[in-house]
């Protein structure tokens, strides 16, 4: 017998209009974004249904959003129960929700001041990002090192076989793009980032979350949640709080997260949340398994 995933995305994936359709069609989604909205003292769901989209892309309006689609979603789903749970960078928090390891208003407060201090450490400390496409994991790591000498450039995120993205300063991450360019790679793109996430660029964001991790409730996850820093599960309420403050600067090794979890038995992956990022990285690490969208209203339809 297989076992059921459950995956949530992160950055990248915001749209807008995203979950408005969710909170028209369901009153306990309404009480919900009214009490999270109340918690953290902003409008959110005014620039999620309505834009601009300018506004959307702030990373301090980005995460929270993503996490309150994400997490609306998982709530109204009651025939489907995981067996383990994932998300990728910010979805790691939806995915704690999920695990009962973060209660949802707690973790609303987290996302909106892990963003906040992320939009301020990109500010404080400029550097963006670039993806490479088409070259070895162990080469654009060689490519950072080498780079190293111009700034600070390491791997982000390992998304999926020939996909992965490099963070850091200006030139450092220009100087590795020029090298992974000239050795080989297919396609080296920088992205419109308002921070190097997932770089040592994040360690104010770091530190502040360190410390307000300290004030948070954590449970023991009741199931196991695999960690953006390690590729592995985790359910012990102690690690969990390291896991999370660790990922702010560490690389997101989600190719080898998503093999680990089929390597556990998962056979059926499903996606809550905005977009179908993780399911286009699914299908390449693994197009052998099941892979769910569950974005709109209409497809929780289709699970009752």
């Amino acid at each position: 017998m297989g076992k059921i995933a459950f995956l949530f995305p992160g950055q990248g994936a915001q749209y807008v209009g995203m979950a408005k359709d969710v909170v028209e069609n369901s009153e306990s989604s309404k009480e919900l974004v009214k009490n999270a909205e109340e918690a953290i003292n902003f409008d959110l769901t005014k620039i999620m249904f309505d834009g601009p989209v300018d506004d959307l892309k702030q990373t301090s309006v980005t995460q929270p959003a993503i996490f309150l689609h994400s997490v609306l979603l998982t709530k109204i789903i009651k025939n489907i129960k995981p067996d383990m749970a994932a998300g990728h960078s910010l979805g790691e928090y939806s995915a704690l929700v999920a695990a009962g390891a973060l209660e949802f208003i707690d973790a609303m407060k987290l996302v909106r001041f892990r963003g906040e201090a992320m939009l301020q450490a990109g500010i404080d400390n400029p550097g963006t990002m670039a993806a490479v496409v088409g070259m070895q994991a162990n080469l654009v790591e060689e490519m950072c090192n080498e780079a190293s000498s111009a700034g600070i450039v390491q791997c982000a995120n390992f998304n999926s076989p020939g996909q992965i993205v490099i963070s850091g300063s200006v030139d450092g991450v220009h100087k590795a793009m020029e090298l992974c360019k000239s050795n080989g790679a297919k396609l080296v793109k920088e992205l419109v980032v308002s921070g190097a996430f997932h770089s040592p660029l994040m360690q104010s964001a770091k530190d502040k979350l360190g410390l307000k991790l300290e004030e948070v409730k954590i449970n023991d996850a009741n199931i196991p949640v695999y960690a953006n820093v390690t590729a592995k599960p985790v359910t012990v309420k102690n690690e969990i709080k390291d896991l999370l403050n660790r990922q702010v600067t560490a690389p997101v090794r989600w190719e080898e997260t998503i093999k680990n979890m089929i390597d556990d038995g998962a056979d059926e992956f499903y996606e809550i949340g905005p977009g179908k990022v993780l399911q286009g990285l699914l299908k390449r690490i693994n197009p052998n398994v099941k892979s769910v969208g569950i974005d709109k209203y209409s497809d929780l339809e289709k699970l009752f």
